[in-house]
């Protein structure tokens, strides 16, 4: 059953769904799959910074009010995500499409890396914050990139790591917790 492809749908959801879609006495089952097929059709990747589009660009990079200095890399589209809902960060972003991953045959020519340094060159950016995982994949491709432009007029920074909100230090581990030392702030 193809319902059950989708993430986070598992097989007895998959089958509640399914047998909505049997019984249901109004077009909703066909609302649904003409949005999803014109979901498919309409939405493409900015050609600025990869996130989800309508058009060239996403409503984020079209945006007057940002600022047009501060540039947050991060894996995937969908990282950016999590991070406008903090309503904090009021720059702009650059998604790589995945991280450097020789296990997985993913190099820097796979990514979108060269569109980053263009934009680096283009614009008038003075902050790069990354936004990468904390894992071994996600430390190399910061560093390969930080290693890129380091010739470059811009400060490099990555987003601080430590103890979630709500988190206690029982649960934290050795690295999450070192992140956690070394990025302190004065109060």
């Amino acid at each position: 059953m193809q319902l059950r492809q989708m993430p986070g749908v598992g097989p007895r959801s998959a089958e509640r769904i399914a047998l909505w879609m049997v019984r249901a006495r109004d077009d909703k089952p066909e609302q649904i799959a003409r949005a999803i097929t014109d979901t498919r059709q309409s939405i493409r990747s900015c050609k600025l910074c990869g996130f989800f589009a309508a058009g060239e660009i996403c409503d984020i990079c079209a945006e007057s009010s940002r600022s047009t200095e501060l540039l947050c890399v991060v894996e995937q589209p969908t990282d950016i995500l999590p991070l406008e809902r903090t309503n904090v960060f009021r720059g702009r972003y650059h998604s790589l499409g995945g991280k450097i991953s020789p296990l997985d045959h993913v190099g820097p020519d796979d990514l979108r890396i060269k569109e980053l340094l263009e934009r680096v060159d283009r614009e008038k950016i003075t902050e790069i914050i990354f936004a990468l995982p904390a894992d071994v994949e996600g430390e190399s491709t910061t560093n390969y990139i930080v290693d890129l432009l380091k010739n470059k007029a811009v400060d490099l920074t990555r987003i601080a790591r430590g103890i979630p909100a709500g988190g206690g230090l029982e649960s934290a581990d050795e690295l999450t917790l070192s992140a956690a030392l070394s990025g302190r702030t004065k109060l």
